[in-house]
C-alpha cells in the first residue's frame, strides 16, 4: 500500500492538522515507510507460531507475577455520582447524541 500526497492532505484534514508542503512531503515519506514495514511483516508466515505474552519468554522461562483478585476499595457510587447533573437508578444520564 502506498499513499499519495492527496492521501496525506486528507489525513491531515481529518486530524485537524495544518501541514506545510515540506512537512507534508516528509509525512508522506514516514507513512509510506511505515506501510512498507507492515507489508513486510504481513508477508511472514506465522502459522503454528504461538503468541508470546512477553518477548522475554522466547529466550527464557518467565514466571508471571499475578496478585490475588480481591476487592480493595469500597463501593462509593453515590459519592461519585453526587456531582453528576443527572442520575437515575445508579446510572449517569447523558443527552442523546446519536439520532
Amino acid at each position: 500500500m502506498s499513499l499519495t500526497p492527496d492521501d496525506v492532505s486528507r489525513i491531515a484534514n481529518l486530524a485537524r492538522l495544518e501541514l506545510q508542503p515540506a512537512e507534508s512531503a516528509e509525512m508522506l515519506s514516514h507513512l509510506n515507510g511505515f506501510f512498507k514495514i507492515v507489508d513486510q511483516m504481513s508477508a511472514v508466515d506465522t502459522a503454528g507460531v504461538e503468541p508470546l505474552y512477553t518477548p522475554l519468554s522466547a529466550i527464557q522461562q518467565v514466571q508471571l507475577r499475578l496478585r490475588d483478585d480481591v476487592v480493595t476499595e469500597s463501593n462509593q457510587r453515590e459519592l461519585n455520582q453526587r456531582s453528576a447533573p443527572a442520575v437515575e437508578d445508579g446510572l449517569f444520564l447523558v443527552p442523546k447524541v446519536i439520532e
